[in-house]
């Protein structure tokens, strides 16, 4: 857009290295492809039912004045579409005259990605006799698959300048990934380098709040008292199980310390402030955006009449609609979803139970039982992940939502709420009920009556929290980056040794064309443009929920990072290291080992951004209750300030932590009838221990004391002030920070005043229509 100032916003995210722009260089003029489209279908014999209707689908894009080349390839066919100029001509029209999109660029000339995206939308409309479109005509085989083409020269120049990993830490060229895959891709990239950036720093202070656990590991007098301690501790199981020295655990209390400190909570608060601020300054750089591709006005409900109206101009709009019985029917089935992955985590806590009773024993610890409970959540995962996805589908289908917009909206929120819990419902039992609801020797808390619940580690319970969540984050995105690479990457290497030799060959002329722009009307021959379409063909299949795939593993991330950071300050960092591949792995993804993805036209990132906005108030909530339940900090607080050694001023106390551990445990004797160990479980080293200890605020005669009620209470106040003052601050930021620049909204102001202007000299009184 020659003359137009940029925005601010775009030159700041240009100047730390988030994007690359090329200045105020007008966008590129792209000279269209020979072929908007292809279809793919197995050879047939005329006569069978299936090659009647491909046939009969062809002739209704011919009847629109599409121009169909068909040629044959072994036991393929492939037909290359092409539409007619009035189709755009009556798009662009259409969209000129629309209040609703008087804001976009009407130019004379349609990139290629607006003309793939109205060839999609048509031959998705388009219909047989039979009623049945293109959607249906795939399902039944008719035709094995569909495509558009990817373009040779935009191909290598993202390729060279995006699409490779040398490029990692460059900026991303925004505005070519839009005018090549169209601004929905393009604002995913733009908000996870956005993402990206900023988690450098939260991934810095993780870092300094892990090294300032590390730096008192072995100087902490509350590892020392566990280290040195002759405290006998109670069986962990009934059965194998014995008693057993807490100094046996000394490497456990030291990992505990890494991750349960102070610097946790000022970590905590932080990261509550950092997600707000994340959120209004990506509004800010995408209404920047939005305002410089000219598509701030856009409407995704009108854009979709018009295509409607190119398709078949004397069609009827699909009128909006709703059914009370049919949302009851998915509420009622979401809800029996909810419950089913709840009982999964049940299932887990069962099975974390049973194997703590057989390795209690040789760990010392649950330690087993949270590794293998790790282990089996992640393939739970892996599992309901395609449960998920089958169930939203369905659940959509039910709905019957007016647009395909509306679907994927609904789509999301569905499977987005399905795969959180899936995610997280292990992880809050590990933070909130693990070593809470166990009971204590004599009246332990059993499933079926026989197996024992967990317990916690005398040192804290946030450390089974924080492994829980590093194997989970870890692992996934470790297993997942590598089939997202090596999986189409493995599909081309068998392809190119399945590729005919007589594809490879390629005319003089046309290779010539490659480096030139075609003129309106000019073709490759017949061999050079099989091998192209071929090329295509053989590339990894792509479809609408593609890019929804991406945006959900980022989201998911974005949850582990924020939610229980408080567990786990390294979750920045790992996410900070994997979105630096991640990145660039998508990009050689979409660029050289998939097909291109039907650019989407948008001026937003949709129903993702109120989810972001609701982790951020749930990051708050939880990250209060870890630190004020789960984690020791209030316990260790109020035996500072209450009940430690330096209350009442004790001379030569060398820290007033110490004897904390011991303050935490409560004994169990063996001569209380109650208590029915066994005798050969109360024998440790060869000596019988006449009672053991455990980890609670108990008398000797197991009632609750004064200190626990104490430290509940404090636990309770604590939260509720974390909570309130963050969420204040949320607020404040968000009405500090306008979530639109002030050159955005008076850029917006002036072209529509223009706008108005220019209409004013037409303006004719006796044409003014009066009721």
């Amino acid at each position: 857009m020659p003359g137009h100032r940029r925005q601010p916003s775009i030159e700041l995210l240009e100047f730390i290295g988030v994007v690359k722009e090329n200045g105020n260089e007008p966008p590129p003029v792209f000279t269209p492809l020979s072929y908007d489209y292809v279809l793919v279908a197995k050879l047939m014999n005329e006569g069978e039912r299936h090659a009647r209707k491909q046939r009969e689908y062809i002739e209704q894009l011919q009847n629109k004045n599409f121009k169909v080349t068909k040629i044959i390839n072994d036991n393929l066919v492939f037909y290359g579409i092409q539409a007619p100029k009035e189709i755009f001509q009556k798009y662009r029209y259409l969209l000129k005259i629309s209040d609703a999109c008087s804001g976009s660029s009407t130019d004379s000339n349609i990139s290629l990605s607006t003309r793939i995206r109205i060839v999609h939308f048509i031959i998705n409309h388009t219909q047989i006799s039979t009623k049945e479109n293109l959607r249906d005509l795939m399902k039944a085989k008719v035709f094995e698959t569909r495509f558009c083409l990817h373009e040779k020269r935009k191909q290598k120049e993202l390729k060279e300048e995006w699409a490779r990993w040398t490029a990692c830490f460059k900026g991303q060229p925004v505005t070519k990934v839009r005018d090549y895959f169209g601004e929905k891709v393009a604002l995913y990239f733009l908000w996870l380098g956005w993402y990206t950036f900023l988690l450098i720093l939260p991934a810095v202070i993780g870092i300094l709040v892990f090294l300032y656990g590390l730096s008192y590991f072995n100087s902490s007098p509350l590892v020392q008292e566990v280290c040195e301690s002759n405290t006998v501790m109670c069986p962990l199981c009934d059965n194998g199980c014995k008693v057993w020295k807490l100094s046996d655990t000394c490497s456990y209390a030291k990992l505990s310390l890494l991750f349960d400190n102070n610097g946790t909570v000022f970590f905590a608060m932080f990261m509550a402030i950092w997600t707000t601020l994340f959120m209004e300054f990506w509004k800010r750089h995408l209404a920047s955006y939005v305002c410089e591709w000219r598509v701030t006005d856009w409407s995704e409900s009108e854009e979709e009449l018009i295509l409607e109206l190119v398709n078949n101009a004397d069609c009827r709009p699909k009128m909006y609609k709703h059914s009370y019985l049919r949302t009851a029917l998915v509420l009622i089935c979401v809800i029996v979803m909810m419950l089913v992955i709840i009982g999964l985590t049940h299932f887990l806590v069962v099975f974390r139970v049973l194997v703590a009773g057989l390795l209690a024993k040789d760990f010392k610890s649950n330690l087993g039982s949270m590794l293998a409970g790790a282990v089996l959540h992640f393939i739970i995962i892996t599992v309901m992940t395609k449960v998920n996805r089958i169930v939203a589908l369905k659940l959509c289908k039910i709905e019957e939502t007016r647009t395909f917009a509306d679907t994927e909206k609904s789509f999301t929120v569905k499977m987005f709420t399905f795969q959180f819990f899936t995610y997280f419902c292990s992880l809050f039992y590990v933070a909130f009920f693990l070593g809470r609801i166990n009971g204590h020797p004599g009246e332990y808390v059993r499933l079926a009556g026989q197996w024992r619940l967990e317990e916690c580690h005398p040192s804290g319970c946030l450390t089974d929290l924080f492994i829980q969540m590093a194997i989970i984050m870890v692992l996934k995105q470790i297993i997942s980056n590598m089939f997202e690479y090596f999986g189409p990457l493995f599909k081309k290497f068998l392809e190119k040794r399945k590729r005919q030799h007589k594809l490879q060959r390629k005319c003089a002329t046309c290779y010539l064309k490659d480096d030139y722009p075609l003129k309106e009307g000019q073709e490759l021959c017949e061999n050079c443009k099989l091998r192209d379409w071929h090329t295509n063909y053989e590339l990894t299949d792509v479809d609408s929920f593609s890019l929804f795939n991406e945006f959900l593993e980022m989201v998911i991330q974005f949850s582990f990072t924020t939610i229980f950071v408080a567990a786990f300050p390294l979750a920045p960092l790992f996410a900070l290291l994997n979105n630096v591949i991640e990145i660039r792995l998508d990009a050689i993804k979409m660029v050289t080992l998939e097909r291109r993805m039907v650019p989407k036209k948008t001026n937003t990132i949709g129903v993702w951004i109120d989810i972001l906005e609701a982790i951020g108030v749930l990051a708050v909530i939880v990250n209060g209750l870890v630190i004020g339940v789960s984690s020791d900090f209030i316990p260790r607080l109020v035996y500072r300030y209450v009940y430690g050694p330096c209350v009442n001023g004790t001379a030569g106390v060398k820290d007033c932590m110490s004897g904390y551990i011991n303050n935490t445990l409560s004994v169990a004797s063996m001569a209380d009838s109650r208590v029915k160990f066994d005798l050969d479980q109360m024998v440790t080293d060869g000596i019988l221990a006449t009672s053991c200890s455990y980890k609670d605020y108990r008398d000797t005669d197991f009632n609750i004391t004064h200190q626990f009620w104490l430290i509940l209470a404090v636990r309770f106040a604590f939260v509720i002030l974390f909570e309130h003052v963050l969420v204040i601050c949320k607020f404040i930021a968000s009405w500090f920070i306008p979530p639109s620049p002030m050159n955005v909204k008076n850029d917006g102001l002036m072209d529509k005043f223009r706008r108005l202007q220019e209409d004013l000299k037409y303006f004719k009184p006796d044409s003014v229509c009066t009721p």
